[in-house]
């Protein structure tokens, strides 16, 4: 393949992640229950599956956005008590979020909410096309995660 042409599979590939990034943001932002935002299920949703604590600038570095914009989101979830935030005991300078009950609840009601609209995705693209995405997609979030900002 010439690089003209690996050039225009590249800009046809992005091309196509990125509209479809926009379409399943958006959708799935519809479905969300009221007053919930697609970046507080992201993080409600990291918090529940991985149980451990994190501090705000952990939770901006995996997530990819700045400190003030992950300050934000977690105000917001604070707020609506969906996270506990508290001083870290080791040092002070640093604060401590986990997930809080209400905030459990609110993102399996969100899960509950998006779910199907998922999996009717997965059933009509074909669980085998599916799955022969997944490891082409994840090497390139890897790739992207690892060139840094």
């Amino acid at each position: 393949m010439s690089g003209e042409e690996a050039d225009k599979l590249a800009v046809a590939l992005f091309s196509e992640i990125l509209t479809a990034d926009q379409l399943i943001r958006a959708r799935l932002s519809r479905a969300l229950p009221k007053g919930m935002e697609l970046s507080h299920f992201i993080v409600l949703n990291y918090l529940a599956e991985h149980q451990d604590e994190r501090t705000p600038a952990e939770l901006a570095r995996i997530f990819h956005v700045t400190r003030g914009a992950m300050t934000n989101t977690l105000n917001k979830l604070e707020w609506a008590g969906h996270i506990h935030v508290r001083p870290d005991w080791d040092d002070a300078r640093r604060k401590r979020v986990s997930i809080s009950g209400a905030g459990t609840r609110s993102r399996d009601a969100a899960l509950s909410a998006i779910r199907p609209i998922m999996g009717s995705a997965v059933r009509d693209l074909g669980t085998d096309r599916v799955r022969a995405a997944i490891p082409v997609l994840r090497e390139m979030r890897v790739r992207f995660a690892s060139l840094g900002d």
